[in-house]
């Protein structure tokens, strides 16, 4: 059996599952996340935990298994606790603020960029402008919307300007050696 798929969901008491055929709809005290199961996949609860069981042992049944267990799990900690990405920008000049639910981004280029954030995102700046949170219930679109940020000036690898994951680490390159005399 799959190791991550054996593995219980445990459920908290805020927390509500409810099950149509194939969609599990989990609602917390943050909101409320659906998913649709795959038809291979069976999930069921029982004593205060989601159990996902598999038909069969193919290869696709074993990677699905593993995989719905921890979209479930991502599920249930997204209705409870949420999700955080924090991005980093580095560069002169460079800085970030949010007016409302849109972030402005002042990165180098003749215009600020606006990203606008989705329903059930929002977006925390620093005083400083250097920091941007990520905030939101469900881990996938927290991960998107923060890729998005970044792909708007990624980090260079020569002097390190752009938008990074905190705790990203940037290769850096040395660049050009120069010469060191001329012809005389």
């Amino acid at each position: 059996m799959s190791r991550i798929g054996k593995m219980p969901i445990p459920v908290p008491d805020q927390v509500r599952v409810e099950f149509e055929g194939q969609r599990v709809t989990v609602e917390g005290p943050r909101g409320v996340l659906a998913f649709d199961v795959h038809p291979n996949m069976q999930v069921a609860l029982a004593d205060n935990e989601m159990i996902v069981t598999r038909p069969n042992d193919t290869n696709q049944n074993k990677a699905l298994h593993g995989l719905t267990r921890a979209l479930l799990a991502n599920m249930v900690t997204g209705v409870t606790q949420g999700f955080t990405k924090r991005l980093v920008i580095n560069g002169v000049g460079f800085r970030s603020e949010v007016q409302g639910s849109t972030l402005t981004l002042q990165v180098g280029y003749s215009h600020p960029v606006q990203i606008e954030a989705p329903e059930g995102i929002s977006f925390e700046v620093d005083r400083t402008g250097r920091f941007i949170t990520v905030l939101g219930n469900d881990k996938e679109l927290v991960g998107e919307i923060a890729a998005r940020i970044r792909a708007v000036r990624k980090p260079e690898p020569y002097q390190g300007k752009g938008i990074a994951y905190e705790g990203e680490v940037i290769r850096r390159k040395a660049g050009k050696a120069g010469r060191v005399g001329g012809k005389k």
